[in-house]
Order: structure tokens, then C-alpha cells, then sequence
């Protein structure tokens, strides 16, 4: 008797070949003609790590130079290049990108939201929206300390299409994110939380990006 093939477990999914590679082996660009126009998001993070006292120095920074921002600034725009950067990935205009950046002494978290609504998703959107705030900040940091890194590079969450929501598993101890559509009023009665927001649950605090 066979064995079933195995089937994909949490936070897997079912992909078949290489999509960006046609029967021949040679790199294209996804037809997306025959799909639906579907709300896509996107959640992504990664962290800049570094053996100096972060804060201080974005602190010392000279007057009316916020690095925080600049990074904040530089994923955004990231993100509505991405094709440009990446070939292969679609020219889209973005609906929103939201860029949050949290600085501890030693270790810098960035998250990245994208949205659209599209026939493609975001993803490789909100990651470079992160990678470029990252790059950012270390531009900032690697003359004091030439061993900063960019960490974790990863996509949390995305929602949307024709293989529907997916979410990273393992993530105990990070924080929740509920992520918002713009625009959304700001609470439902009893809730706490945006009214059709989609919440990404990865822990026991709980805020909005």
C-alpha cells in the first residue's frame, strides 16, 4: 500500500514549482491577468542588533537630525520601489505602508505593514519596506560599532488571494499587532480594536500598528 504524500503543517503552504520559473528554467514575471482583485496585506519585521547603547547615540544625534524618522521615511519609499529594486515583482501602487521602529539599548525592531488591493500580493513590499529601514539605521550606527547587523528578516503575516491568510507560528512572547485597513473607524463596541481590522496574534500585549 502507498504512503499519502504528507501534508503541510502549520504556517506551511502548498506550493507547487517555482512560480517566477517557466517550463524552460528561464526567470518571468507571474501572469496575475486571471485573478481576482482582493484586499492584500502584508506583515513583516526584522531587527537591527548592535553591541552599542542604541538609544544614546540616535540621541546624540545632531540638532533637527532624527535618524528614527529618516529610517521610518526610507522603508516607506522602499516599499513603493520594490519593483524596481526586485525585478521580477509586479509595478503596483500601494494603498498604505506603515513603518514602526522601537529602540532598545542594544537591538533595534522594525515592522512594516503593506496593503492594496490588487491581483498580487505584498509581501515582498513590507519586506523591503523593513530592509531598507534597517540599512538606515545601520548607515547610522556602523561608525561606532562595525559589527551591527540586520537580523530576522521575516514575513509575519499575509492575507489575501488565492491561498487566503497565513501567519508565522513559534512567535510566543513577541506582541499581538492588530493590523487596521486605513481609514478604519478606531473601535468596536466592547472590542478595543479597529472595526474590520485583522488581528496577528503572536503574544499577550496587544497594540496596533
Amino acid at each position: 500500500m502507498s504512503t499519502p504524500p504528507a501534508q503541510p503543517g502549520p504556517g506551511e503552504l502548498d506550493r507547487g514549482p517555482l512560480t517566477h520559473i517557466d517550463d524552460h528554467g528561464r526567470a518571468r514575471m507571474v501572469d496575475v491577468m486571471g485573478k481576482a482583485l482582493t484586499r492584500r496585506v502584508a506583515l513583516a519585521r526584522c531587527a537591527v542588533v548592535t553591541g552599542a547603547d542604541a538609544a544614546k547615540v540616535l540621541a546624540e544625534a545632531p540638532d533637527g537630525l532624527n535618524v528614527v524618522e529618516g529610517a521610518r521615511f526610507a522603508g516607506i519609499q522602499a516599499a513603493k520601489q520594490t519593483s524596481s529594486l526586485i525585478p521580477l515583482c509586479h509595478p503596483i501602487h500601494l494603498d498604505a505602508v506603515r513603518v514602526e521602529v522601537t529602540v532598545d539599548a542594544h537591538r533595534i525592531e522594525i515592522s512594516a505593514v503593506t496593503e492594496i488591493v490588487e491581483r498580487t500580493g505584498v509581501e515582498m513590499e513590507a519586506l523591503t519596506a523593513c530592509a531598507v529601514a534597517a540599512l538606515t539605521l545601520v548607515a547610522a550606527l556602523i561608525d561606532v560599532d562595525p559589527e551591527v547587523s540586520v537580523e530576522e528578516l521575516t514575513l509575519w503575516h499575509k492575507s489575501g488571494g488565492r491561498s487566503g491568510n497565513w501567519e508565522r507560528h513559534g512567535s510566543e512572547g513577541r506582541l499581538t499587532r492588530t493590523l487596521a485597513p486605513t481609514g478604519a473607524p478606531t473601535g468596536e463596541s466592547g472590542t478595543g480594536r479597529p472595526a474590520g481590522a485583522t488581528e496577528v496574534s503572536d503574544g499577550p500585549d496587544r497594540r496596533h500598528v
